[in-house]
């Protein structure tokens, strides 16, 4: 498995005879998972879509004034701590970056988009509750 750091930004490998969970990045010795969303900007998410082996990359793509994407954020907080370290999550504000959301087709928010080996594999709009959202990930990777 290799992850990208949510601190440095640095690749890491993972070997399989460890617990990936327990992982710390070899740059700057923080953990790489922390059960939490990490946000990102469009070099942030090109980064860990490229750089992720061996894991999937769940984006919530969603924008401050919007009610539903406020609502559905402690749903998917809540599912990073149910989903890592076999899933990165990681959260872009369509808002403050529109280049990446547009990229991505992204025409209604909340929108969830799962990626696995830099493709994507699996999408869906609208608000979900934690076990929604961890049910969803799970099938499509399945």
């Amino acid at each position: 498995m290799q992850i990208v750091c949510p601190s440095c930004g640095a690749a890491n490998r993972l070997p399989d005879d460890r617990d990936p969970a327990a992982g710390k990045c070899g740059r700057c010795k923080s953990a790489l998972f922390t059960g939490q969303p990490i946000e990102v900007d469009a070099a942030g998410l090109d980064r860990h879509r490229r750089l992720t082996q061996g894991a999937a990359v769940l984006l919530d793509v969603w924008a401050p004034w919007c009610g539903p994407c406020r609502a559905m954020a402690p749903n998917y907080a809540a599912a990073a701590g149910k989903l890592e370290p076999r899933v990165r999550l990681l959260k872009l504000n369509s808002e403050a970056h529109p280049a990446p959301a547009s990229a991505l087709g992204v025409s209604g928010i909340p929108a969830l988009i799962l990626f696995r080996d830099n493709a994507v594999v699996a999408r869906s709009a609208g608000l979900m509750s934690a076990p929604q959202i961890v049910d969803w990930t799970s099938k499509a990777l399945a």
